[in-house]
């Protein structure tokens, strides 16, 4: 019986990142936070984007927990901010994971004449 697959660390960190980006409302905010180059505070969010104050709660929410943003509470408003130290850090590794990653040429030519048939 051959021992399973253990994931990386650095493979778990790509698909934390990754699920953090899987939604259109959180890349914006990331966009914004970064151009920005300061905090906004939540409520500011909200009368731009075509969500609820509960749900921009939510994805806010996904993206602290991924670690991409921080948040400072000054009640009753809470800051947010890019974390730049994670930011870098999940730059570097889909820069790695990007450039490291090949497609065999062979397998993309299979795959398009089977999505013709």
């Amino acid at each position: 019986m051959s021992a399973k697959l253990e994931f990386t660390q650095e493979v778990q960190k790509i698909a934390g990142f990754s699920k953090a980006l899987s939604h259109p409302v959180r890349v914006y905010i990331l966009q914004k936070l970064s151009k920005m180059g300061s905090c906004c505070y939540s409520g500011d969010l909200v009368e731009e984007l075509p969500v609820g104050r509960s749900t921009l709660s939510q994805h806010l929410k996904e993206l602290k927990y991924a670690g991409l943003i921080q948040g400072e509470i000054n009640p009753p408003y809470i800051k947010y901010c890019i974390n730049r130290k994670n930011w870098e850090e999940a730059k570097q590794l889909f820069s790695s994971f990007l450039n490291e990653t090949e497609i065999a040429e062979a397998s993309c030519e299979v795959q398009a004449i089977s999505e013709h048939q």
